[in-house]
């Protein structure tokens, strides 16, 4: 069976760029956003709006109408986003079949539980996200600091109501993962490096 990591994590903690670093240094492959792109193409639905499903809370984010349409709009509207995230679970699936890879997001850590992959979740002070977030992101300068602060807390309240959704368990629960990381102050790529060698310490030693 192949060796998957799954990598959940705060907006803006640095936790995408981990799972970057780590699948360099392991020679692993490394899947995001080709998850979206993957899905737009099997049910020929635009990128964005495949993104946006799957980064909204399930049920809210759709336009509800009144009257007797209203019951029709809201089950409408849950049908496409679980035929959304069944198309996701099996890309998912397909790719640990592939190869040895980390997987950022998308209810990884969940769809793969019966490959027990080692689950990462990573976090970081509100300070340190903002920080990050404005020198990652030239656009993320146009925000004030309360604006970006919004910006982090509702991505981060909608990334939790999709995982209790789909999984039934609480998003960021220390006891769902494997290990907990916090990346407040660090240097990602030296928190990469020093997950490398404790995944491989035999590796080390050659």
């Amino acid at each position: 069976m192949n060796k998957i990591i799954t990598i959940g994590r705060q907006f803006g903690s640095g936790g995408r760029e981990l799972g970057k670093r780590l699948a360099e240094l392991l020679g692993w492959a490394y899947y995001d956003n080709e998850i979206i792109t993957q899905i737009a193409n099997r049910t020929d639905l635009a990128e964005s709006y495949v993104k946006q499903i799957l980064e909204s809370n399930p049920v809210a984010s759709f336009p509800i109408t009144i009257g007797q349409t209203l019951y029709t709009s809201v089950n409408s509207g849950i049908d496409q986003a679980t035929n959304i995230y069944v198309e996701q679970s099996n890309i998912i699936t397909e790719m640990a079949d592939k190869s040895d890879c980390v997987i950022v997001g998308r209810c990884a850590d969940y769809i793969l539980r019966d490959r027990n992959p080692f689950k990462i979740f990573v976090y970081a002070s509100m300070q340190s996200r903002v920080d990050r977030c404005r020198s990652k992101d030239e656009k993320s300068d146009v925000l004030t600091d309360r604006m970006l602060l919004n910006k982090i807390r509702k991505i981060d309240r909608q990334r939790a109501k999709y995982y209790m959704f789909y999984t039934g368990y609480k998003w960021g629960e220390m006891r769902n993962y494997d290990i907990c990381i916090n990346t407040t102050n660090a240097s990602i790529k030296d928190v990469a490096k020093a997950l490398v060698k404790m995944l491989q310490p035999e590796e080390q030693t050659k």
